[in-house]
């Protein structure tokens, strides 16, 4: 089958690999060992946005994906001034309380009658990511001269906890997984 399915999960955790973690099993991904490639949909290949992957096979098998993830952690505050400029006398007074960052995770992709294209972005903020993907897109097609009428966007968010690690992420999973080891001969 010749189906790239997109899912996408949050997790949270005391660890940053351990929020990834459960962040892939929000997507029903983290049985597998996943391998990154860059961003080009075959051209026979069929992109299906789903809630969650379906089962691609046996745990511990390689699976090729196309990743957008951003984890927060319990260190990560955004300082915001308002108005005034560093430096400036009073500048310590202008400052906004600090806060914990959003997380944002997105991945889109445009198709067409050849290859396709997936453009992964993250920040803060799904509207800026949205809007970073199609521009994302809109290059990649222009620097193909592909045809790429065909889009979607697909972005998980969510608020960071304090004290703890937050991940979104949001996964295109090529096909079915392989088999990372080669079998044995008897």
């Amino acid at each position: 089958m010749n189906t790239i399915h997109v899912a996408g999960g949050v997790g949270v955790a005391d660890t940053a690999m351990a929020s990834y973690d459960a962040a892939l099993a929000d997507a029903n991904l983290h049985n597998y060992n996943l391998v990154a490639v860059s961003s080009v949909v075959p051209a026979e290949a069929t992109v299906e946005a789903v809630e969650e992957a379906p089962d691609l096979g046996p745990a511990g098998n390689r699976l090729t994906v196309v990743e957008a993830r951003r984890t927060v952690g319990p260190d990560d505050e955004v300082d915001f001034r308002e108005g005034g400029r560093a430096g400036a006398e009073d500048a310590a007074s202008k400052r906004a309380p600090r806060r914990r960052p959003d997380v944002a995770a997105g991945l889109g992709w445009a198709t067409g009658p050849g290859p396709g294209l997936f453009y992964e972005v993250t920040g803060e903020d799904s509207d800026d990511v949205r809007e970073r993907i199609e521009a994302g897109l809109d290059a990649g097609g222009e620097l193909r001269d592909w045809e790429l009428p065909d889009r979607e966007v697909r972005v998980k968010t969510a608020t960071s906890e304090p004290d703890r690690y937050t991940t979104a992420v949001v996964i295109a999973a090529y096909g079915e997984s392989e088999p990372v080891l080669s079998p044995s001969e008897s």
